[in-house]
C-alpha cells in the first residue's frame, strides 16, 4: 500500500518510483555561475526497467505527491528564446569531447544549452482522465517520479541515442533506442571505460521528441504519450534544469579567505535539489560529470579520476570525473572555489603499493574471486590494491590556512589510511581528496565516493582531534559507502561503525601500545557515555530509536516510495544517538566475542557485503553465526533488537557497564586532578602562608574535555580559579572539543574576562557553537544575550539553514 506524503509533517519523503524503473547512471553537464548563485545545465538519465523492480501486487497505484487533490497536471516549457546577456555565461559546447577515454570519440558540433537565464513560464498541458499511476497496467501511460526540490525544470526530452556514429552496432532499427541503453548497460566491467565513452556520446545526442512533465514540493514527474509500461518509456532522457540560489542541497558561501565557494552537503533533503534523481537507496547509480567555473576556481567532486582542468574560452575551465562502483544518489558531492592544494613537504615512499606476499594473519586480506554486488570494476577483485595500505591522496583549503593544514592534517594521512588498511584490508576507494570546508560548514566531517570535506575546527590545538575525525571519515569508505543502509532509518549502520572504528584506526595510527590504546579507548567511552546520558534525557524519546520501523524496516510501497523517520526536523542534524549508542552496541560485542574475533569477523563482513545495501539483521545474523555457542548467552537477533534498537534511552546492558567507565585510569586521574580544582577553588583569595601550591598533571584532550565537564558541574568557579585554569592549560589554545566545555564553564560562570572566546568559538567553530547559543540566552544576563545575538547577526547570512533555523528559535 502506497504512502499519502504530507509535506508538512517532519518525515522526509522518498517518492520516486524505483520498483518499477531504476536510473541506472546518470550523465550531468552543468555550469557554475558564482553571479546569479546558480548551478545550471542538463543532466541525462539512463534507466533500466524490468520485471525484478515490479511487485507482485496487482494495486500499483500511487496517491499524486502533489499538495492539491486536483488531477495531475503536466506541462511542456516553451522553447528557450531569451539572448545571452550575462557574458559570463557561455553554450557548452566542450562537452565530452574532453574526454574520450577510448579515443574513439567524434567531435560534435552541436551547440548544447547552457546556464542561461531561461524564463520559467510554460504552457499547461492537462489530461482530465490521467490519474498519477506509475504502475503499468491498464491503458494508463507509465509515469517516471524522479525526487526534485527547489529547481526550475525547463525542458524534459527524449535522446535519440541511436543518432550516435558507431552505435549501430548494438540495433540497425532506430525504433530500438531501449535496446541500445540496455546493451550499453550490460557491456562487463572490463570495457567500463568503453561504456563511459558511450554513456558521454549518447549524452550528446540530439533529442527526439519533449516529454511531459510536471512538478511538485518533492518531485518531477515525466510521462510520453503512448508509453503504458515502464518498458516503453524511453531509457535515455534529457533534463535540462538549474537549481534555486536558496535550495537546500546547495550552500552558496564565502571561504575563510573572504573568497566566493559552493558546496553541496548531505542536507536533510539529500542531493535533489542539485539534480532530479531517485534519492532511495535501492537505486544505485553510477555517474559521470563535466562541470565548468572560471578558470580561478578548483571544481572537486565525487569521482574515481583525479580530474584536471582543461582550459575554455573567455577564462573559463572545465573538469570531468566518473564514478563505476554504483551508489546512491545521495553520495554525489561537488565543491567550488579558490582552493590551494596542499603538498607535504616530503613524499613518503608508503604512498606507492608494493607486491609482496602475506602472512598467515593477512590471508583474509587476500582478494576473493567473486564478489556477491552488482559488477562493476572491483577494488577488491584486484591484488595490487589489497596491499595499497595508503592509497593517493589529495589536501585542498582555502590558502590562509595552508600553514594549519601542512601542520596539521598532511601528517596525519599516511599513518590513518594505513592503519584503516591494518584494520579492515582493502581500501574500496581508489584515492582520496580532502577538502578544508568554509566556516559554516554544519558538522565537524561528512564522507563522499572519493572526497571527504573536514571542518577547521579540526585544525586547531593538538593533533588529537584531527586525528579522530579524520579516521571516522575514513571508517565511512566501508561503512556508510561501501556497504550502505538498505533503510536510511538505520544510521547506525554508518555512524556507530564509523564511531567505534575511529577508536581503534586512530590507536593504531599513534602506534600505542596495547595497553595505552585500551586505556585511551576508556576513556573515550567514559565521555561518550556522558554525551549519551545528555542526550537521552534531553531529547524525543521517539528520536532515540535506531530502528524506528521496527518489522517494517526496509519496506517500501508498490511504487518503491518510502519515507525518512524524522528526516525534515532540523534538531535531528545536531543529535548524537545513532552515533552513541550504535558506538556502544558494537564495543558490547567487541567485548563479547573477544577482539581479534571480532575484527577478524568484521573483515569477512566488509568482503561478504562490499558494494551491496543491508539491513541491521544482516550485520546480527552474520555475527551470530561467527560467534561460538559459550560465548553468546542471551544474544540474539531479536534480543539486540529489544535492548539496543528498538528502544528509547539507555540498553540496559550498558547500564551495567556504568561504573567500569568511571573507573578507567584515565579517567580516575582526572578525577583526581578536579579535586584539587576544588580545593584550589574554596581558598580565601588571600592564601596563608602554610597552604601549599598545588601540582597539576599534564593531561590528554580527552583528559581535559573531561577535566571541564566535572568542574561544570560545580555550583560556583571563581573568576581567579577560572584564570588559573585558563593559564595552566592554555585553553583558549587547545582543540575545538576542549575548547567548547571552556566556553560552557564562561558562560555559566560569567566570567567577562574571556567572552572574546565565546564570541571567537561562535564565529569559528559554527559546527559546534549551536548548544553554546542556549546556554547564552537561558542564562538570562543581558550582557550575555547580547553577545549572543550580535554574534548571530554576523554570521547568520553565512549560517547553514538548518542551524540558523535552530538558532534562531533560541534566540527570538
Amino acid at each position: 500500500m502506497d504512502i499519502k506524503l504530507d509535506p508538512s509533517r517532519d518525515d522526509l519523503p522518498l517518492v520516486a518510483n524505483t520498483s518499477h524503473i531504476l536510473v541506472k547512471h546518470y550523465v550531468l553537464d552543468l555550469d557554475v555561475d558564482f553571479e546569479s548563485q546558480v548551478i545550471g545545465g542538463t543532466i541525462v538519465l539512463f534507466l533500466e526497467s524490468g520485471n525484478r523492480f515490479k511487485k507482485r501486487s496487482s494495486s500499483t497505484e500511487v496517491a499524486c505527491p502533489s499538495e492539491s487533490n486536483e488531477a495531475c497536471k503536466f506541462r511542456m516549457p516553451e522553447p528557450c528564446q531569451i539572448p545571452v546577456t550575462n557574458t559570463k555565461t557561455f553554450s557548452s559546447k566542450i562537452g565530452y569531447n574532453d574526454f574520450v577515454i577510448c579515443g574513439k570519440g567524434e567531435k560534435d558540433t552541436s551547440g548544447k544549452d547552457g546556464n542561461h537565464d531561461n524564463q520559467e513560464q510554460a504552457s499547461g498541458i492537462s489530461s482530465s482522465k490521467y490519474c498519477c499511476d506509475t504502475g503499468n497496467h491498464g491503458s494508463e501511460e507509465f509515469l517516471l517520479v524522479l525526487d526534485c526540490c527547489d529547481l526550475s525544470v525547463l525542458k524534459v526530452e527524449e535522446v535519440d541515442v541511436a543518432a550516435v556514429p558507431g552505435i549501430e552496432k548494438f540495433t540497425r532499427s532506430p525504433k530500438l533506442r531501449n535496446q541500445i541503453v540496455h546493451e550499453v548497460m550490460a557491456l562487463p566491467a572490463d570495457r567500463w571505460r568503453e561504456q563511459l565513452d558511450y554513456y558521454a556520446r549518447c549524452s550528446q545526442a540530439p533529442g527526439c521528441g519533449e516529454l511531459l512533465f510536471d512538478t511538485d514540493t518533492w518531485s518531477l514527474q515525466i510521462r510520453k504519450t503512448g508509453a503504458q509500461t515502464a518498458t516503453d518509456f524511453p531509457h535515455a532522457i534529457r533534463i535540462q534544469y538549474r537549481t534555486k540560489p536558496q535550495g537546500r542541497s546547495v550552500t552558496w558561501t564565502s571561504d575563510q579567505s573572504g573568497r566566493p565557494c559552493v558546496y553541496t552537503v548531505g542536507s536533510p533533503i539529500n542531493n535533489r535539489a542539485l539534480f532530479p534523481c531517485q534519492e532511495p537507496p535501492v537505486a544505485m547509480s553510477t555517474w559521470q560529470a563535466t562541470v565548468r567555473a572560471a578558470a580561478s576556481f578548483v571544481v572537486l567532486m565525487s569521482g574515481e579520476n583525479s580530474a584536471k582542468p582543461t582550459q575554455l574560452q573567455e577564462d573559463y575551465s572545465s573538469w570531468h570525473y566518473y564514478v563505476t562502483m554504483p551508489m546512491p544518489a545521495s553520495t554525489f558531492t561537488i565543491a567550488v572555489g579558490s582552493w590551494t592544494e596542499m603538498k607535504p613537504e616530503i613524499c613518503s615512499s608508503n604512498d606507492v603499493a608494493t607486491e609482496r606476499s602475506f602472512s598467515p594473519s593477512e590471508a583474509d586480506f587476500r582478494y576473493i574471486g567473486v564478489c556477491g554486488h552488482m559488477e562493476y570494476p572491483c577494488r577488491f577483485q584486484k591484488a595490487s590494491a589489497t596491499t595499497q595500505k595508503i592509497i593517493p591522496h589529495r589536501v585542498f583549503a582555502p590558502a590562509c590556512l595552508k600553514g594549519a593544514c601542512q601542520e596539521t592534517l598532511l601528517p596525519l594521512i599516511p599513518p590513518c589510511l594505513s592503519a584503516a588498511h591494518s584494520v579492515l584490508g582493502t581500501h574500496p576507494f581508489s584515492r582520496l581528496d580532502i577538502l578544508i570546508v568554509p566556516a559554516n560548514f554544519s558538522s565537524l566531517g561528512m564522507a563522499s565516493p572519493h572526497i571527504v570535506f573536514l571542518s577547521q575546527s579540526t585544525l586547531t590545538g593538538m593533533s588529537q582531534l584531527c586525528g579522530t575525525r579524520l579516521c571516522h571519515e575514513i571508517a565511512h569508505a566501508w561503512f556508510g559507502l561501501a556497504i550502505g543502509a538498505r533503510d536510511w532509518t538505520e544510521e547506525w549502520l554508518s555512524e556507530g561503525f564509523a564511531t567505534h572504528l575511529e577508536d581503534v584506526f586512530w590507536a593504531k595510527a599513534q602506534q600505542l601500545a596495547p595497553h595505552e590504546a585500551r586505556e585511551q579507548q576508556e576513556l573515550r567511552a567514559c565521555l561518550r557515555w556522558r554525551r549519551l546520558q545528555d542526550e537521552v534525557q534531553n531529547s524525543p524519546e521517539e528520536m532515540q530509536v535506531l530502528r524506528p520501523n521496527k518489522e517494517k524496516t526496509g519496506h517500501v510501497s508498490d511504487s518503491g516510495s518510502s519515507v525518512i523517520r524524522h528526516g525534515l526536523n532540523p534538531e535531528k542534524v545536531f543529535m548524537q544517538v545513532h552515533y552513541l549508542k550504535g558506538y556502544f552496541l558494537l564495543r558490547f560485542l567487541a567485548k563479547r566475542l573477544g577482539e581479534d574475533t571480532y575484527f577478524s569477523f568484521l573483515r569477512k563482513f566488509v568482503h561478504t557485503f562490499h558494494g551491496q545495501l543491508i539491513l541491521s539483521q544482516d550485520f546480527l545474523q552474520m555475527l551470530l553465526e561467527n560467534i561460538p555457542e559459550e560465548k553468546r548467552p542471551e544474544l540474539s537477533v531479536g534480543n539486540i533488537f529489544r535492548d539496543w534498537l528498538e528502544s528509547s534511552g539507555i540498553p540496559q546492558p550498558l547500564q551495567r557497564e556504568r561504573q567500569a567507565l568511571a573507573e578507567c585510569g584515565l579517567a580516575q586521574q582526572v578525577s583526581a586532578e578536579v579535586a584539587k580544582w576544588v580545593r584550589v577553588n574554596r581558598r580565601p583569595r588571600k592564601r596563608k602562608r602554610k597552604d601549599r601550591e598545588e601540582v597539576f598533571e599534564k593531561l590528554l584532550p580527552d583528559q581535559l574535555v573531561l577535566l571541564l565537564e566535572h568542574l561544570l558541574e560545580q555550583k560556583t568557579v571563581t573568576p581567579r580559579t577560572l584564570q588559573s585554569l585558563e593559564r595552566i592549560y592554555r585553553l583558549s589554545e587547545q582543540d575545538a572539543e576542549v575548547r567548547h566545555r571552556w566556553c560552557e564553564l564562561i558562560v555559566k560562570h560569567k566570567y567577562t574576562k574571556a567572552y572574546r572566546d565565546v564570541e571567537r568559538f561562535l564565529q569559528e567553530d559554527q559546527a559546534m557553537g549551536i548548544y553554546l547559543y542556549g546556554e547564552l540566552m537561558l542564562s538570562e544576563d543581558p550582557r550575555q544575550q547580547h553577545l549572543a545575538r550580535r554574534c548571530f547577526e554576523l554570521s547568520r547570512e553565512q549560517m547553514d539553514k538548518s542551524s540558523a533555523e535552530v538558532v534562531a528559535e533560541m534566540l527570538f
